[in-house]
């Protein structure tokens, strides 16, 4: 999907009125998503119904030659780019606290300025690969955790859930507390194809590293402010930017690209496709971030979208989300 200069909501309202169901009665995946989000975590006017809690910052991306081999992307010339990113926390509770372990994964997403105008989305997150494969099964994993209350006769359905899909107890295991965002290791779940100007493509999952990987106990993260991630980040960047190298794993051939809870080996080539450098705090971060629509599958010439269904299952997620924030 390239994306146009249309105001942002036109967007969104692009994706729903490209998915709604064939009966009113019966709301597609991505709403039923929302809906149980919702039901799991509150609804909380003015807020995500996930990754509720975050913080808007801004910077830049500059594009290694590697990457511009890889992709003909606007973002890839080498070219100053400049970027609006948010960091957050899991959950949609607005108030969770940082050091919780439920406030993991955390995840950044990033909205590249290109210079015609246009913009162009990454989101990615802090678990290493998706817990499970479709929409509809993070549906009825949100499901089962409604349906597990801590009083909840054992096993749960969540127990049973995770009995018959064991990448979920996988992928959670490689999350942890960091003791800043700046210091936290993000991934693009999906996969995507790179088009180069010689129209080569290249199946793609992205890695955004940072400059050291600072991880907290869960003690040590328990007993640090309900708010220490929101509050550092700022602070940090008085003092400085902070810096991040933008990679992209390239897949193999045979590897397959429509399963996010299947990562390739982990002696497949990574690219360093550039730094992402973050140098100020949005001043008003609350206000600013109801306004802002991140979409995974928002992408420009020479990034495409794989046969991952996850990433359209995403962008009308995000897009019902949004539009019950902003009525």
């Amino acid at each position: 999907m390239t994306k146009t200069k249309l105001p942002i909501f036109m967007a969104a309202l692009t994706i729903l009125s490209g998915s709604l169901p064939a009966r009113a009665e019966e709301p597609d995946v991505a709403t039923q998503i929302v809906d149980v989000m919702n039901k799991v975590f509150g609804v909380h006017p003015g807020f995500r119904a996930n990754h509720a809690k975050g913080v808007v910052v801004e910077g830049s991306f500059t594009a290694t030659p590697e990457a511009a081999g890889l992709s003909r992307a606007a973002i890839f010339t080498g070219a100053k780019i400049p970027v609006t990113v948010r960091f957050s926390d899991s959950t949609g509770v607005p108030n969770i606290a940082d050091g919780s372990p439920q406030a993991n994964p955390h995840g950044i997403a990033i909205k590249y300025h290109l210079p015609d105008g246009s913009e162009t989305d990454m989101v990615t997150n802090s678990l290493h690969f998706f817990p499970v494969a479709t929409g509809e099964q993070f549906r009825d994993l949100l499901t089962a955790i409604s349906q597990s209350p801590k009083d909840a006769a054992q096993p749960t359905a969540l127990d049973k859930f995770k009995e018959s899909h064991p990448t979920v107890a996988a992928a959670l295991a490689t999350v942890h507390t960091p003791d800043s965002f700046a210091d936290e290791e993000y991934f693009g779940v999906n996969a995507f194809i790179f088009v180069n100007k010689a129209g080569a493509k290249q199946a793609v999952r992205y890695q955004i590293t940072p400059e050291k990987l600072v991880y907290l106990d869960p003690k040590a993260a328990a007993d640090k402010k309900p708010d220490f991630l929101i509050d550092e980040l700022p602070s940090r960047l008085k003092a400085g930017p902070v810096t991040f190298h933008l990679k992209a794993q390239l897949a193999a051939p045979g590897d397959q690209t429509k399963d996010g809870s299947k990562p390739w080996p982990a002696d497949r080539k990574v690219v360093d496709l550039g730094v992402l450098t973050i140098d100020k705090a949005v001043p008003d971060s609350l206000e600013a971030q109801k306004k802002l629509l991140f979409l995974p599958g928002a992408l420009t010439d020479g990034i495409e979208q794989s046969d991952d269904p996850l990433v359209d299952t995403r962008d009308g997620a995000y897009a019902v989300s949004f539009s019950r924030r902003n009525p």
